[in-house]
């Protein structure tokens, strides 16, 4: 979610150094290279560094000759997907589709009358985060994908005229996440397959367990759940992450807005963690659990990494507190040299933090009558947490949260490592962790150890009392976001690391100098999702937000889109754009790497976040409209993207 405006959560008032406040002579050099020299240095690490003698090095995917090759297209306003010539489109799995669970799959509705029930077995809202799990070859598996939240406006014939519990109850279900079965025959589209033994829904009841140090932890501990280990739902899911042993990696985002904690008095820890007096959604009025004046404790059962296992459709998803709390966009996976997982992590909220778990133990193959995933089910329950600080000579350091180390002690609020991962926040605070413009996905080079991390935007950077620029955040009311890199020191559980960026983004054509960016090839703005292919190819997705779209320094940019980056030239060439005030996201390739499976969410988005319900389509009609219909509901979709050749994608 790439929206930044004064609803964005901006609870961070620690006080630990930023980068800015080193020293005011690598700040200067820094803003003199970030915001001059940087469009000549665009691939090449900090200015600041090489003019210290460092010796730096970033190796790119090893490739001869250019990757791209397709022709890139125009940006668009139009309310349609456009690819390049040679590709095409194919309109897969809108929201409210039935699943596929046998013997339960209610039809869509068009007019928002489904029921809560019909809804549980169907497609949520707001398709976001997604990955395809092969089951007999590139042209048969499992798609599992994220819905992030719900536009109230759509998902109910009158919209929010009236909250009852009946709405509530749809607005849970179509929160969370789903698994489908899909296949392509003889050449043919791709399509659902329904009924399917896989296909499942977890939304906002759906009963979660909890591993880590944070299970059973006395603020888990709720009335409903005395023990403290299991917690029902997960939601606000966004970017998702594949392991090597088979199972999907969901993160819990904007949790926040779910609960109303009323007329206080907040607690330090509440505050710090942005709990609003009323809920965006109106659920505590009607589940109780979300009104934390009665159920503290709730809240911080939320805004964790989720795991599910997609291939055993009876086994119960779990909470990996291990991994901290935090606003997760998602949770991306690397593999030591060992066997160890180490997964990154970004919290896409204003000036948080960039995390990485390094496991105990190695990953277990399968084997003794269990799968991989069943073989390395408490795999990211035991291990250590880290908070990234990015330095201003170009070099980095990875700090640890464990309970004891430095000022993690009882003595300053931190009385265990439960607590520690809880507080993640203001244990990264306490340690000095680099306080970033908001992180969202990220993309890893197994070969390399290059890590890449889209920091969306920030436009509250050095306004007000905020935190002012520094080195990897250099823009002040930073609207455009950029790409972040970074190369681990040795293995990818290495302490240090050295960093650059890959690109700010932005249009030359704006008149602030903190809007242009250094792109080059095809502008855009607001980097959000990301996904690094077998080729070396480093596709970005955009979500500029409705209220910002097509005007201002948005003017030339276009519809939210999708561009490929050959990190060998460093040239970026738009290949997709979505339609009108939709986000393009969700990215996964077939193993055979000829179909893209992308996202378009929220297509006619108002720019107030609520669509009126007696105009539903007042914005878009899409995808109805792609095929010569008339939209009554503009509905979230999957696309599946070919070459007309059957040729790799890109190429």
């Amino acid at each position: 979610m790439a929206k930044d405006f004064d609803l964005m959560e901006d609870s961070n008032r620690s006080a630990n150094p930023d980068i800015h406040s080193i020293s005011a002579l690598e700040r200067r050099q820094l803003l003199q290279a970030s915001l001059g020299a940087l469009a000549q240095q665009f691939f090449r690490w900090s200015p600041v560094a090489l003019a210290a003698g460092a010796t730096v090095a970033c190796a790119s995917m090893p490739g001869k000759g250019p990757v791209l090759g397709f022709d890139g297209i125009s940006a668009s306003t139009a309310d349609r997907v456009n690819v390049p010539d040679g590709y095409n489109a194919q309109i897969l799995e809108p929201w409210g589709e039935a699943v596929g669970v046998p013997g339960n799959m209610p039809a869509w509705l068009p007019d928002g009358s489904n029921t809560a029930a019909d809804q549980a077995v169907q497609m949520g809202m707001h398709h976001d985060g997604m990955h395809f799990y092969p089951l007999d070859g590139a042209d048969h598996g499992l798609l599992v994908m994220n819905h992030e939240y719900v536009d109230d406006g759509l998902l109910h014939t009158d919209g929010l005229k009236t909250w009852s519990a009946e709405k509530v109850r749809k607005s849970q279900a179509s929160h969370g996440i789903s698994i489908i079965e899909v296949e392509r025959q003889n050449g043919q589209a791709w399509r659902m397959v329904r009924p399917s033994k896989w296909a499942r829904r977890l939304t906002a009841t759906t009963p979660f367990a909890l591993g880590g140090p944070a299970a059973g932890h006395a603020m888990m501990r709720t009335a409903d759940d005395p023990q403290g280990t299991t917690v029902l739902g997960t939601f606000n899911n966004c970017a998702a992450g594949k392991t090597p042993w088979g199972t999907y990696l969901s993160g819990e985002e904007n949790f926040r807005f779910y609960f109303a904690g009323g007329n206080g008095p907040f607690t330090e820890h509440q505050k710090r963690w942005g709990l609003n007096k009323g809920a965006f959604f109106g659920w505590p009025a009607h589940d109780k659990r979300f009104d934390s004046t009665l159920h503290p404790n709730e809240f911080n059962r939320f805004g964790w990494v989720v795991e599910v296992d997609p291939m055993d459709p009876t086994s119960t998803p779990i909470k990996r507190t291990a991994m901290g709390r935090a606003a997760h966009e998602g949770a991306w996976v690397a593999v030591t040299q060992d066997g160890r997982a180490v997964v990154y992590s970004g919290e896409d909220a204003r000036f948080e933090y960039i995390y990485k778990f390094v496991s105990r133990d190695k990953i277990a193959p399968a084997g003794n009558g269990l799968t991989q995933a069943q073989a390395n089910r408490t795999l990211l329950d035991n291990g250590v947490l880290y908070v990234a600080r990015f330095d201003a000579d170009g070099t980095g350091r990875w700090l640890p949260l464990v309970h004891g180390t430095g000022p993690l002690t009882t003595a300053n609020g931190f009385a265990d490592q439960g607590e520690v991962v809880i507080k993640a926040r203001q244990a990264s605070d306490a340690l000095g962790g680099t306080k970033m413009d908001r992180p969202e996905w990220m993309a890893i080079n197994p070969a390399t150890r290059e890590v890449f991390c889209t920091l969306t935007n920030n436009s509250a950077r050095g306004v007000g009392d905020n935190p002012g620029v520094d080195a990897a955040n250099p823009r002040t009311k930073n609207a455009m976001g950029q790409i972040i890199r970074w190369q681990e020191t040795g293995d990818f559980d290495a302490i240090a690391m050295r960093w650059s960026h890959l690109v700010l983004a932005g249009d030359p054509a704006n008149d602030r100098s903190e809007a242009k960016g250094n792109v080059k090839g095809d502008i855009f703005g607001c980097p959000d999702g990301l996904m690094l292919d077998d080729r070396g190819v480093l596709w970005i997705q955009t979500d500029a937000h409705s209220s910002e779209m097509n005007k201002g320094e948005f003017k030339n940019i276009g519809n939210n889109q999708m561009l490929a980056c050959d990190l060998n030239t460093g040239e970026i060439r738009r290949f997709l754009t979505g339609p009108v005030n939709c986000e393009i996201t969700g990215c996964s390739l077939t193993p055979d790497g000829r179909t893209l499976f992308i996202n378009v969410q929220h297509p006619g988005e108002s720019p107030s976040d609520r669509s009126d319900p007696a105009q539903p389509n007042k914005f878009s009609s899409w995808p109805q409209n792609q095929f010569g219909g008339v939209g009554n509901r503009p509905r979230s979709s999957t696309v599946a993207i070919r070459r007309n050749d059957g040729g790799l994608i890109g190429t």
